[in-house]
């Protein structure tokens, strides 16, 4: 169920900016007269469509393969590679007997809607839930650094001030492409003595691989157990199924915290001798003792009690600690003011994207990063939340409009480059040179998207 939720949102969410980013395509056509003959969201591949009818002269439909849409504008050597009817005397009514000029908007006019809708989304979110966020100086305790903050050199309490000589103002900067894509220098405060550290231009690969988490995060005070994994059975865990056919008798799990006799209520004083205060230092001195039997001391209605719960292999011993609640701060804005804010959002995440690929193309990020359709799913997440889901489809919406402008055959960008090259030149390129710009193009996205898919399988299977 959970995949089903998360293809949903991501299938809804690309058809309405595919439809959108191709409407952007229809009536700029339409709009110089242009005939258009399909609109198509998903592609009717080898002819085979879900359903299609005809209004004036343009048939509109569903294709079978779920992998974008597009819109054959008459007279254009496009996905369609219709050589045929480009073989034929131009008429009035096609994209090639139309200026250069006219042509050129035309194309852009997808990307164009993309970047409005993008705008549009952020606007109206920012609008309506406005701004909530951590006052970076309301962290009394500092940071507590993960595997990634470890190695640039932060440590437990540290107070970040600013980012390249700039105030943090909101702890969410941190953890923002202003750190992420940008390598930039941190100033923090330790132990009363500022300290300068460099973020490398290859942290975001760490960040593919470990998580954003193992960056960095507020220290939180740890306080009561909130919860204790209760007994469970190895067959139980395995789903319905299992249960039903398996012949052998179930097996009992036990967690070790369970087995150990904690409960909900007591408070963690120390784990192997050392004092727990914050959350990181329990989870720390746990996951460091993987494997092994340990010896923590708890607070129960007023006595100390020792337990010696084992540790499993992945660092768990089956609890939740309630955290302290973490300094938060909200803004709201007017409708005027919510646009300046959402604009500036959407423009961020156009710009992030460039710089992204700009990384990868250096060689600084590598292109493990790119996502397939089952990673953007993933992100999505197994419940639907109408806010997550237009905050990411915002997201996607600048993305897609980015990826379109790249100047790869096929692609919205690759026929602007060939336009403007026309427009210098003076005359069109030659249809054989466009029919193999359009192959070479293909090959180039079809290799893209394999990678991609690639990239989301392996880390499935943890590769």
């Amino acid at each position: 169920m959970n995949g089903l939720i998360m293809a949903g949102q991501l299938l809804l969410g690309l058809s309405i900016l595919v439809i959108l980013h191709e409407l952007g395509h229809f009536l700029a056509a339409r709009a110089f007269g242009i005939k258009v003959e399909k609109f198509y969201l998903f592609f009717d591949a080898w002819g085979f469509k879900l359903f299609s009818f005809k209004v004036g002269d343009t048939e509109y439909g569903i294709g079978w393969l779920p992998l974008g849409g597009y819109v054959k504008i008459s007279g254009m050597i496009d996905e369609s590679m219709d050589v045929e009817q480009m073989a034929l005397p131009p008429e009035p009514w096609e994209f090639r007997s139309k200026p250069a000029w006219q042509r050129l908007i035309v194309m852009l006019g997808g990307i164009i809607v993309n970047i409005i809708v993008g705008i549009f989304i952020f606007w109206m979110l920012t609008f309506k839930y406005g701004e909530t966020y951590i006052p970076n100086d309301k962290l009394a305790n500092g940071v507590h650094p993960g595997i990634i903050g470890q190695e640039i050199g932060l440590k437990d309490g540290d107070k970040i001030l600013a980012i390249n000589g700039q105030k943090v103002i909101r702890f969410e900067e941190l953890i923002s492409s202003k750190v992420l894509l940008s390598g930039p220098k941190l100033t923090i405060s330790r132990d009363g003595k500022a300290i300068d550290l460099k973020v490398p231009e290859t942290v975001l690969n760490s960040i593919s691989k470990h998580g954003i988490e193992e960056f960095v995060e507020p220290r939180i005070v740890a306080q009561k157990i909130s919860q204790v994994d209760k007994p469970t059975t190895a067959v139980e865990s395995k789903g319905l199924l299992s249960r039903l056919f398996s012949k052998k008798e179930p097996a009992k799990v036990y967690t070790p915290a369970y087995d150990a006799g904690m409960k909900v209520g007591d408070s963690v004083i120390s784990v192997n001798g050392r004092p727990v205060h914050f959350l990181n230092d329990f989870t720390t001195e746990v996951q460091k003792s993987a494997g092994k039997t340990i010896t923590i001391k708890v607070l129960r209605n007023g006595n100390v009690i020792d337990l010696t719960p084992k540790v499993t292999a992945e660092g768990t011993i089956g609890i939740a600690i309630a955290k302290a609640k973490l300094p938060i701060s909200h803004v709201d804005y007017n409708l005027f003011e919510s646009f300046s804010v959402g604009t500036s959002k959407a423009w961020t995440t156009f710009a992030d994207n460039g710089k992204g690929i700009w990384k990868m193309i250096t060689g600084k990020v590598s292109a493990r990063n790119i996502s397939s359709p089952i990673g953007i799913a993933k992100v999505y997440g197994s419940e639907f939340d109408w806010a997550n889901f237009w905050r990411l489809t915002g997201l996607i919406s600048m993305a897609l409009a980015f990826m379109n402008l790249l100047p790869i055959p096929a692609l919205d960008g690759g026929h602007v480059v060939f336009l403007i090259v026309e427009m210098i030149k003076g005359k069109p390129l030659g249809d054989k040179f466009m029919e193999r710009a359009q192959v070479v193009g293909f090959v180039i996205l079809l290799s893209l998207m394999v990678f991609a898919f690639g990239n989301d399988i392996l880390k499935i299977f943890g590769k």
